[in-house]
């Protein structure tokens, strides 16, 4: 038996620490063994003395292997199990999308997303705008729903990675969430578990962003990289830029309309399609599923384009209990917020730049996300017809649409959002939303 003492000293020391060490703390954290203070110490030991990538894929492994890891093989099904994860942003719903896309390319997505966390909308508690969309499905109706629609976009069950689930409720609550290592086996573990064959990651740089520096990012980005494929997951990696809202809406039922317009091919906000696209022709490439760039995304925006992609969305919604018809009469079925107050430009100009992280904050002010773990989240509220760095807009003209609970609500975010969004007297210099690939 190892003294938890022992491991943390070990660590605080400096020293690399062994598989059988990892295995160990992953144990005590599953069986209660170790206790908070324990826990919260070799966490603090980590994120002060770093750790290498042979101990990142360790506790990767450990971590995914603490609970009950997905087979498909029994499932049949003709082709390879593929997915895409985003470090967050504010509107950033390119997963609604991008699995359907890929479901209807071949591919089958069983798409583990997280709820809202600080600054950043989860892909959760959009879909939860759906009445009766079950997030967190049993095995057989997740198995039922791939077979069905070839994706399910669910939530982390009790049964995935569950050391992972104990060790962020830690990290979250001793300011040792910022460890890239920790972070990358948080991510990776629940992948893993998962039973997945190929994934592609996007992570966000810039003000919107866990990421803001470039250097950040891509030292996340590449430990990403090297665990994962070091655990056996085929991954790769595209840094893209945060430092405005993704697409023309961020809330939770508004997303979820825009997500199923864009589908529809009745709006698809230019920078939001080519991150939708690019990164679903990625995932097609590690999956075996085309043979080049070129073709991989003419089969995407074939997909788009022939309805087979918003054919998928469909039966996903039904097959995880969410209304048959509704992607015919989604206006019916998601709720709308009472209160709608347009926030129109003071002057003409060029929008120079968003102040992103805190538009995704007032979000959470109308009460869209949560404060605290326990909070509701109140679907209809958000924001519409927000405005793209580099758009000429003239006085009086709208910069985005406020979707509230009620009048002041409506009235004390528009007066905020003036603040946020900055009106330039020339164009700003275009700035590429893909960065980096990771490996080149």
């Amino acid at each position: 038996m190892m003294l938890a003492q022992e491991i943390i000293r070990h660590k605080r020391d400096g020293h690399s620490l062994q598989r059988a060490q990892i295995d160990a703390f992953v144990r005590g954290l599953v069986d209660g063994s170790w206790s908070e203070g324990q826990a919260a110490a070799l966490a603090m030991a980590m994120f002060l003395k770093g750790m290498s990538s042979a101990e990142t894929i360790d506790l990767t492994q450990a971590m995914t292997q603490s609970g009950v890891v997905m087979e498909w093989a029994s499932a049949n099904l003709p082709g390879p199990i593929l997915d895409k994860h985003s470090t967050g942003g504010v509107g950033d719903k390119v997963s609604l999308m991008l699995a359907p896309i890929v479901a209807a390319c071949g591919g089958f997505v069983p798409m583990i997303s997280g709820r809202g966390l600080g600054h950043t909308g989860g892909t959760l508690d959009k879909l939860d705008s759906i009445a009766g969309y079950q997030s967190t499905p049993d095995t057989q109706r997740l198995r039922q729903a791939l077979q069905t629609a070839g994706c399910a976009i669910i939530g982390q069950t009790a049964e995935l990675a569950p050391a992972d689930r104990r060790l962020y409720a830690i990290r979250d609550v001793t300011a040792t969430v910022e460890s890239v290592a920790l972070i990358t086996a948080s991510i990776l573990s629940k992948k893993l578990a998962a039973g997945l064959q190929g994934l592609v990651m996007d992570v966000k740089v810039g003000n919107g962003a866990f990421a803001a520096s470039q250097a950040m990012a891509i030292e996340l980005a590449q430990s990403l990289v090297t665990v994962a494929n070091g655990a056996g997951l085929p991954t790769r990696a595209w840094i893209t830029d945060m430092n405005q809202v993704l697409g023309d809406s961020c809330g939770n039922a508004v997303e979820i309309r825009e997500a199923v317009e864009f589908l529809q091919g009745k709006r698809r906000e230019t920078r939001l399609l080519e991150v939708t696209r690019r990164l679903s022709a990625e995932l097609l490439l590690i999956g075996g599923l085309a043979l080049n760039e070129v073709q991989a995304l003419h089969q995407v925006d074939t997909a788009l384009d022939s309805g087979a992609a918003l054919e998928r969305f469909a039966r996903m919604v039904a097959a995880l209990g969410g209304p048959a018809d509704f992607v015919e009469r989604a206006h019916h079925y998601l709720p709308a917020a009472p209160v709608q107050m347009q926030v129109v430009a003071p002057h003409g100009g060029w929008i120079g730049g968003m102040a992103t992280r805190a538009i995704g904050l007032q979000i959470i002010e109308l009460g869209g996300g949560r404060r605290r773990a326990s909070d509701s989240v109140d679907a209809r509220v958000g924001f519409t017809q927000f405005v793209q760095v580099g758009q000429r807009v003239e006085a009086g003209d709208v910069l985005a649409v406020v979707h509230a609970a009620d009048a002041n609500a409506a009235k004390n975010t528009s007066q905020v959002l003036l603040a946020l969004i900055q009106i330039a007297d020339q164009a700003p210099a275009s700035a590429p939303v893909f960065i980096t690939r990771l490996p080149a």
